[in-house]
């Protein structure tokens, strides 16, 4: 049974940092692509980035070039660094490897 744990989010203001951690169990995780995902208030939910186990990364293009996915295969967890956070950026955070999901992981960019 795979089990998807994520840490790490919080409240920030605009133009600071947070950094996710995913940690997975129940699969050989270096052989999957994991992926993070979002949902705002009153929104679909939407794939954030993506990183694949030969290290090919996607973003949404609302992201790129702020956010970061790695991962460490050691340790069965994938990362999502997010730096200069904007308000729009608010959301729960969920991290995904095949059907599976997490609990989320609630990010909150205000003043």
């Amino acid at each position: 049974q795979v089990q998807l744990v994520e840490s790490g989010g919080g409240l920030v203001q605009p133009g600071g940092s947070l950094r996710l951690s995913c940690a997975a169990s129940g699969i050989i995780f270096s052989r999957y692509a994991m992926g993070w995902y979002r949902q705002a208030p009153g929104k679909q939910r939407e794939l954030v980035a993506r990183l694949t186990n030969g290290g090919t990364t996607h973003y949404a293009d609302s992201v790129k070039g702020r956010f970061t996915i790695s991962r460490d295969n050691a340790k069965n967890t994938v990362y999502l660094q997010m730096n200069s956070l904007k308000p729009e950026d608010t959301a729960v955070y969920y991290c995904k490897v095949l059907d599976a999901w997490g609990q989320g992981t609630l990010v909150t960019v205000s003043s």
